[in-house]
C-alpha cells in the first residue's frame, strides 16, 4: 500500500476525527483509531504526517498515520 504524506488541517481530540491534507491530493477524513500510537491519540494541527489511505464507509479515511514532525514540539 503506498504511503502518502499531508499536514494535520484541523483535529478534535474531543471528538476523535479531523482532516489531513494531502501533498498528492484532495484532504482526507483521519479517525483517532487509524493513529499509530502508544498512549493517547490525537494529532494537533500543523503536524506533519504519514499514512496509507483506506475506502472507509463515507470515502477515503487515512489509517496507520504516523506523525513524521510535531507542528510545535520538534520531531516526532
Amino acid at each position: 500500500m503506498a504511503q502518502h504524506k499531508g499536514v494535520v488541517k484541523w483535529f478534535n481530540s474531543a471528538k476523535g476525527f479531523g482532516f489531513i491534507g494531502r501533498e498528492d491530493g484532495p484532504d482526507v477524513f483521519v479517525h483517532y483509531s487509524g493513529i499509530q500510537s502508544s498512549g493517547y491519540r490525537m494529532l494537533k494541527e500543523g503536524d506533519e504526517v504519514e499514512f496509507n489511505i483506506v475506502e472507509g464507509q463515507k470515502g477515503p479515511q487515512a489509517e496507520e498515520v504516523n506523525c513524521l514532525k510535531h507542528a510545535d514540539r520538534g520531531t516526532a
